[in-house]
């Protein structure tokens, strides 16, 4: 199959370089002079630093030579960040696409729309599209080891695609066509990295982060349910499996961002340190507004984002959250 990954960061170079194992791949960067490196050295040292490129994965800074080779029947997969979904997306309304996939994870800042609702708006509603999502560290995928992926779509032939595509010896893909369910999983669980960071950095003890990630989960599911999703979405790969290793793995940029402001260190600081985008942070700005608009109760969501642009310390956040009344578990 003819594969074309738009987006070459770490997540888009990863998966690039295990579906070029069993397809035809063309990983674009818009950056020339970062892809011509890569192609020199078959190491892209600007974003996923010390992994060989396999021999048979194609690289390319020309957009439209890129979108042809997926040519009708082929596969596009967007692995940009969340902000540059849209602007990809006015890129490729001058071309004919079979198909669009995407990656990120989030809610757009100024519209908060999630990504399918950007796609939608931008590029119409009769393009098959759908959002691959789950436990996924770029370098982890890059070294071949085992992970587990869903793609949810409206389209049953673009899930089956995309099966075919993504589905092989080290990638194992599960499908849904609860789409919202699956986008919100991806974007809120960010958040609660954040806060899972500052109760480890705290020195907190694993009981409470045991504690947050449960409650979490429960928060995760109310806001995701009251935006259209489905319950046991959020039992599953983009919900549960997704919070519990963006948690935990020390991997996890938006994790690195609590322990972070649980040094004292600014926000500023922490994100020119990463030098990765940390969606939890554009995220929680986003949840927030959403969860008062629709009154949907978030108090880690309301912790984070008061730690994160309100000026509240890590410490702050966690009294508010322990001063919280007692309450049915369901609830």
């Amino acid at each position: 199959m003819n594969i074309t990954i738009l987006g070459a960061g770490a997540w888009g170079t990863a998966l690039a370089m295990s579906l070029a194992e069993r397809h035809a791949v063309v990983l674009w960067g818009r950056d020339t002079a970062v892809m011509q490196e890569a192609e020199q050295r078959r190491e892209n040292s600007t974003y996923l630093p010390g992994f060989r490129l396999p021999d048979r994965l194609s690289l390319s800074a020309d957009f439209s030579a890129a979108i042809a080779h997926a040519g009708s029947d082929g596969l596009l997969i967007v692995a940009t960040s969340l902000s540059g979904l849209r602007p990809l997306a006015e890129q490729l309304k001058s071309h004919a696409i079979p198909n669009i996939v995407w990656l990120c994870k989030g809610f757009e800042a100024d519209t908060h729309l999630l990504p399918h609702q950007i796609v939608r708006e931008v590029l119409g509603k009769d393009i098959p599209a759908g959002a691959l999502s789950g436990p996924s560290f770029a370098q982890e995928v890059a070294q071949g080891l085992p992970c587990a992926l869903a793609i949810a779509s409206d389209s049953a032939a673009l899930r089956e695609l995309v099966v075919a595509a993504v589905h092989g010896p080290s990638i194992r893909v599960y499908t849904t066509d609860d789409l919202i369910g699956v986008e919100v999983g991806g974007a809120v669980k960010n958040i609660l990295a954040i806060a899972t960071g500052i109760i480890d950095g705290l020195k907190l003890g694993l009981n409470a982060r045991a504690a947050l990630i449960t409650r979490g989960l429960v928060e995760i599911t109310r806001f995701g349910v009251a935006l259209g999703g489905r319950a046991e979405t959020f039992m599953g790969l983009a919900g549960m499996g997704d919070l519990i290793l963006t948690c935990t793995g020390d991997l996890s940029r938006n994790r690195k961002v609590g322990l972070g402001l649980a040094q004292g260190k600014k926000l500023e600081q922490i994100v020119t340190e990463l030098g990765h985008v940390a969606e939890g942070v554009r995220c929680a700005q986003a949840v927030r507004a959403l969860a008062i608009k629709h009154g949907i109760d978030m108090p880690i969501t309301h912790a984070v984002a008061a730690v994160l642009f309100d000026g509240d310390s890590p410490r702050a956040m966690v009294g508010r959250l322990l001063a919280r009344d007692a309450r049915d578990e369901a609830a």
